[in-house]
């Protein structure tokens, strides 16, 4: 929790916008046309939930009354959430949960690996096996980022800044098979503002708190939410279109 006056925004508020608008990506993906205006702006607005969900892993990690039961949610709902992530979606790779699963263990080699170059190797090898996860790479880039940076709002908002570049560079590399570079890079910066933006939701409103009622409900909530919705896009998308 980064110290700096009084702040609005409570840490589930802040899950609640996320959730909504990794709904607004999904949705695109199974209902809009690619590359229509509505489809670039829901999936842009989408983006704003990983680099938020990484950062909140991070200070999850370090709040958790159990490291191990943490990790057996995140093991047990990403199992759950795969039929539907891959019907919904028609993706072939692991969903965000296994993504944030392996984020995870990476913070726990970061903790509990003493020697530096075993650390290393373990956290190389677990960014690796992101590459077959959605977000792939980046979100082990992010969660790296803001483990070093927790607890300092300077270091957070480097880090911040460096995840938009990483992002930004990543898309612009995908529009440049299609487009020249200049308007590739670009159109990797505007798809990529979810990012800053989760940088100044958190850094500037975010007061380090959970809501004070019903917090147990949205602590089950985002777990559940991931695979319901997913299933629900599934059955819409293959009986109504």
């Amino acid at each position: 929790m980064i110290e700096m006056g009084e702040k609005k925004l409570n840490r589930d508020v802040i899950k609640y916008a996320a959730v909504f608008a990794m709904l607004l990506n999904h949705m695109a993906h199974v209902f809009l046309r690619e590359g229509s205006w509505e489809y670039e702006i829901c999936v842009a607005v989408g983006y704003f939930t990983a680099v938020t969900m990484c950062y909140f892993l991070v200070e999850g990690y370090q709040y958790t009354r159990s490291k191990k039961k943490y990790g057996q949610r995140l093991l047990l709902f990403a199992m759950i959430s795969q039929v539907p992530y891959q019907a919904a979606l028609g993706i072939r790779q692991l969903n965000m949960l296994f993504t944030l699963l392996f984020c995870f263990l990476i913070l726990v080699c970061l903790e509990y690996i003493q020697d530096s170059a075993e650390r290393s190797v373990c956290v190389c090898l677990l960014a690796a096996a992101t590459c077959i996860c959605d977000w792939g790479g980046l979100a082990a880039a992010f969660t790296v980022l803001f483990a070093q940076a927790y607890g300092s709002r300077r270091k957070l908002l480097y880090a911040y800044g460096v995840d938009y570049l990483l992002f930004s560079l990543v898309s612009a590399v995908e529009y440049a098979k299609k487009l020249s570079w200049a308007l590739a890079v670009p159109r990797g910066l505007l798809e990529g503002v979810g990012i800053p933006v989760s940088g100044v939701v958190i850094v500037f409103f975010y007061s380090g708190k959970r809501t004070g009622t019903g917090g147990r409900f949205s602590k089950w909530f985002f777990y559940v939410f991931y695979p319901m919705h997913l299933f629900a896009l599934w059955v819409i998308n293959s009986s109504y279109f």
